[in-house]
């Protein structure tokens, strides 16, 4: 079960349910993926509004390793997700959030 104080997520991908983290080294690894100086660099670019398919595919498939699961990129970007590019858009948000933590419009518009 997936801790959201540690950063962790549930999702499911391929009917299965998968805990996802993007750990440090996680981090480390789309730090060079993005070409991105540091973290807070690679938190401005996923900050920008636009994510390609590409982009989904490196974050959840750091993701699902920093959770501890055996599997390479390529498997990862074979899965697929209810709701198909709307439910990895959500996937990849929710592990964001839980990395880098909610931006203030979330939080204001959850606390009315």
């Amino acid at each position: 079960m997936a801790n959201r104080h540690r950063g962790e997520i549930s999702a499911v991908l391929d009917g299965r349910e998968w805990t996802l983290c993007l750990t440090l080294g996680a981090l480390a690894e789309l730090e060079h993926a993005f070409m991105a100086a540091d973290m807070g660099a690679l938190l401005q670019r996923f900050s920008g509004g636009t994510l390609s398919a590409r982009d989904a595919a490196k974050i959840i498939a750091a993701g699902l390793r920093g959770g501890g699961n055996s599997i390479t990129a390529e498997e990862a970007a074979q899965m697929r997700a209810e709701g198909g590019a709307t439910g990895f858009a959500r996937i990849v948000s929710e592990l964001l959030a839980a990395t880098f933590g909610e931006s203030k419009t979330e939080q204001s518009s959850a606390n009315p």
